[in-house]
């Protein structure tokens, strides 16, 4: 390998909104996020889907004489 090209790696650490602390290896130090898997609510359980409108009904409507 050439010398004096690579970036820096070391250990760092990331630092979330709700207050979860990662320790990884990274190029970057003390990175800061607003959403990780503790807090987000698709890791949680808590993710919501919402039907707006009837979508799917209109979705089945629509394609249910290809089921036939």
């Amino acid at each position: 390998m050439k010398a004096d090209i690579h970036p820096e790696y070391s250990n760092t650490t990331i630092k979330c909104a709700c207050g979860n602390v990662m320790e990884i290896g990274s190029t970057k130090s003390n990175i800061r996020i607003e959403i990780c898997s503790k807090c987000h609510p698709f890791f949680t359980g808590k993710q919501k889907l919402i039907d707006t409108s009837g979508r799917i009904e209109r979705f089945r409507k629509k394609y249910a004489k290809f089921q036939k």
